[in-house]
């Protein structure tokens, strides 16, 4: 078997689908790319037995059809060193020698045998499918996977859930501590339908859609989700059990709002938030008519600070505690220019939101406040 491809090309396929295998696999196949040539078509495809990416590109010139598995250290870091040109493959079928040619020289490799190498999971015949623009997908997770938890007891907090209705899909992460509710008006499914997306594959498409101009083609089932792009297709497991209702953790009628300049915010935030307890992060948000003093103290090494902004206030002189550090991410996380924060007592959690939404969208975010000594 032979054919010829652009070293930039194929060096750009795998090194996106790279991201996908691990650095230590219980399968030694699970260290190789599986390469396929099939009637001009070279299919590349990387597997954690858990997540499966695959690419391909259109070959003009080869000889022959057949699927091999090579070391995807071993070809990544060959082709990373060298500049644009055709690259002449050759596999021996009987023994899976490989020599890639290219104008200079020649690189000898073994490959392994391909049916060794894991399938992807088929979807059963209740998969449920629907079509999401990829600039909406890729926000969605772009606003959320922050939000997602670290949590081995609950697993289903581990991923970012969607919730699908015949009028809009809402994306939710949450720690517990922290939580985001992305809902877009963008896009719906065309029955009600839900599932938990992991944390890794969520990633992966963190780093592909952005190169998308297409809608994106979500299929999935009670166990396995497929997402089809221009160039990439993944297959990955999705996390099992019922996520918790999520509308039911935020309050409701918050009656004290505050309007501030969120670049301004965060700027003090983090001058402030140097001179917190290293163990608590806590910050102390004092809020009256017209302005907001952001406090912090360190009692154990005798250090504090505090500051005071402008803001849009509405509703009796209150104070709040909060980890900086999640207050941070939050207002990282959204775009607009100023963020509104509605609070009702400082014991329950403030909701934060966008002055201006983005078109068909409505995002909320929720912080869990911290106890005040005082």
């Amino acid at each position: 078997m032979k054919f010829i491809v652009s070293s930039n090309a194929l060096f750009g396929h795998l090194q996106a689908i790279s991201r996908v295998i691990n650095s230590k696999n219980s399968l030694p196949i699970l260290d190789c790319f599986l390469m396929e040539m099939q009637d001009g078509t070279l299919s590349l495809t990387a597997s954690d037995n858990e997540t499966t990416l695959s690419t391909s590109l259109e070959i003009s010139e080869y000889d022959g059809n057949g699927r091999f598995a090579v070391s995807s250290k071993t070809l990544l870091e060959a082709l990373k060193e060298l500049p644009e040109q055709p690259l002449d493959f050759q596999i021996n079928p009987d023994n899976l020698e490989i020599t890639v040619q290219y104008q200079n020289g020649k690189y000898n490799l073994v490959g392994q045998n391909a049916d060794e190498y894991p399938q992807a999971q088929e979807l059963g015949s209740n998969a449920v499918s629907l079509t999401i623009p990829a600039e909406i997908l890729t926000a969605g997770i772009n606003r959320s996977f922050f939000a997602t938890a670290d949590d081995e007891l609950r697993p289903v907090m581990n991923g970012i859930y969607f919730d699908i209705t015949t009028e809009d899909i809402t994306l939710v992460a949450s720690d517990g501590h922290k939580l985001v509710r992305c809902k877009t008006f963008g896009a719906r499914g065309e029955e009600k339908a839900a599932f938990i997306l992991p944390k890794k594959p969520a990633n992966l498409l963190k780093s592909l859609l952005p190169k998308e101009q297409r809608d994106v083609k979500i299929e999935f089932d009670d166990r396995n989700a497929m997402f089809s792009l221009e160039n990439y297709q993944m297959v990955c497991r999705l996390i099992e059990g019922r996520y918790p209702n999520y509308n039911s953790v935020i309050p409701q009628n918050n009656p004290h709002k505050a309007i501030i300049d969120r670049m301004t915010f965060i700027s003090a935030l983090r001058r402030v938030s140097v001179f917190s307890s290293q163990a608590s992060s806590l910050i102390k948000l004092n809020l009256t008519e017209n302005s907001m003093k952001i406090s912090a103290q360190d009692i154990d090494f005798s250090t504090s600070a505090e500051e005071t902004i402008a803001c849009s206030y509405e509703g009796k002189p209150m104070s709040i505690g909060f980890k900086s550090s999640f207050l941070i991410d939050i207002l990282n996380n959204i775009a607009s220019q100023n963020v509104i924060i509605e609070l009702a007592d400082p014991s329950r959690a403030g909701v934060i939101v966008p002055e201006e939404q983005e078109e068909n969208e409505d995002l909320l975010m929720l912080l869990m406040p911290m106890m005040l000594n005082d």
